[in-house]
């Protein structure tokens, strides 16, 4: 076997890649739980239909993932992140998760999910130089 290693970027063979790591996992988790995945994506809109901020995530066997949470900068303190993360957390429950969980960094928003009882459970140094890289989890079933 003559196998070279390519640099590229391709949709289809990275979706491969995605299929062939998700099958490799399934075979390792509880019967229960395989086959749960479902992305979950909230969006907040103006008047106009227009997206001022969103919430994106995951349903991934037993947590709920949590990849990007923003509000637009001007309307920012009025609650409207609080609104998004408790819809999200009401789904994870609704869908049995025991946990979230989320990554931040230092300049963004750690105090915002402590604030809603989420926990530090990791972080790396010197991200960008300057930051720090935090991972929380907050359970569900408590």
């Amino acid at each position: 076997m003559n196998l070279h290693i390519t640099k590229e970027l391709n949709n289809d063979d990275k979706k491969h890649i995605d299929n062939e790591l998700f099958k490799y996992n399934l075979a390792h988790f509880p019967e229960d739980l395989r086959g749960r995945y479902e992305e979950i994506s909230l969006y907040l809109r103006d008047e106009n239909s227009n997206v001022r901020g969103a919430i994106i995530g995951a349903v991934c066997w037993n947590w709920l993932e949590i990849y990007s949470l923003i509000v637009d900068e001007e309307i920012r303190k009025f609650g409207f992140g609080t609104k998004l993360l408790l819809e999200i957390e009401k789904m994870a429950q609704d869908r049995q998760c025991d946990f979230i969980k989320v990554d931040t960094l230092s300049f963004q928003a750690l105090g915002f999910y402590e604030k809603h009882g989420y926990k530090v459970f990791g972080s790396i140094d010197n991200v960008g130089r300057h930051f720090k890289h935090y991972y929380l989890k907050k359970d569900l079933n408590v």
